[in-house]
């Protein structure tokens, strides 16, 4: 079982917890194998899959890892749902938690919005995405993609590039990356990297090339328009350009280097279709251990007896 009853960020956890995260995805794994993919791990158990925003791959593989391990789930949208009338986040949660639930799953685009929840229902909470905060699912799935191919996750230099500034996903990878014992270079245009980067336990590179020559780990960001207030680059041609994958820079990588991108991929604009297609591409293995990942967290939140 995990020290603390939620899940809101990879920043609250040692490195001994995602360890065992990580193990125990593992161990389930093998689940996902079988012809007949279910276990009674988690039956009897309800958990919400709470989301405002949309998702096709965390939605979908919560919702899986949870019936796999026999739990029922119920997928909440906020659109049809009674947050058009008004109703609020935690009124929302008040509501499904007195139907006897045993777990929610949040998506928010407001940064803290998992933590705001877990102050105010009794059962655990595991964020999916809050805002440009975190998401510490992605990242464990990640952190497992490259624990399986290289065996271990600490002297790795991992390379993540694009927009910085609104990737809750690069944040929980470097907080991850970084307490396992890799070393995380960011790269990316000048007004996508957030000025506290180096605080959050990154390294600056000065410019992709330099991010990417000798990594083990390349992961291209997705340009999150929708988060953007304004232009933050002049064209998609002229970022693809300068600042996006292909098969050239990534030839500035070790030979064994190891291809990651957390979905959706936008093509030809922060990767290109060569790369994602090649054979150093885990892209679809990550969807994969995302499943596995999350049957692990839930199992660790609501398997088994908690003080």
């Amino acid at each position: 079982m995990l020290k603390k009853r939620h899940l809101l960020g990879i920043r609250e956890l040692e490195a001994e917890e995602i360890s065992l995260i990580l193990h125990q995805a593992l161990s389930l794994k093998e689940i996902m194998e079988r012809d007949i993919k279910k276990v009674p791990t988690l039956r009897g158990k309800a958990v919400v899959n709470l989301f405002y925003e949309p998702s096709t791959r965390t939605r979908n593989s919560f919702e899986l890892a949870a019936k796999y391990l026999s739990a029922d789930t119920i997928n909440f949208s906020a659109s049809g749902s009674s947050v058009q009338k008004g109703e609020t986040l935690k009124d929302t949660a008040k509501t499904l938690e007195m139907m006897a639930i045993d777990a929610i799953v949040i998506r928010h685009q407001s940064a803290g919005a998992a933590e705001f929840l877990a102050r105010h229902v009794r059962v655990p909470v595991i964020n999916a995405g809050d805002g440009t905060h975190e998401h510490p699912t992605q990242a464990l799935l990640d952190m497992l993609t490259v624990l399986v191919k290289k065996g271990t996750l600490s002297g790795l230099k991992v390379a993540i590039v694009g927009d910085i500034l609104h990737s809750r996903v690069a944040r929980s990878n470097i907080f991850g990356f970084t307490k396992m014992g890799s070393k995380v270079y960011v790269a990316g245009p000048g007004t996508l990297i957030p000025a506290e980067v180096e605080r959050l336990g990154a390294v600056l590179a000065k410019g992709v090339e330099d991010a990417v020559r000798d990594a083990d780990v390349v992961m291209p960001l997705r340009i999150q328009l929708e988060r953007q207030k304004k232009a933050m680059f002049p064209t998609p041609g002229e970022y693809f350009k300068f600042y996006g994958i292909d098969e050239e820079k990534l030839r500035l990588a070790k030979e064994d280097a190891l291809l990651l991108h957390p979905g959706p991929v936008n093509r030809g604009i922060e990767l290109s279709s060569a790369a994602m297609d090649g054979p150093q591409s885990l892209i679809n293995e990550q969807v994969k251990n995302g499943v596995a990942v999350r049957m692990a967290v839930l199992y660790m939140l609501i398997g088994g007896e908690r003080n």
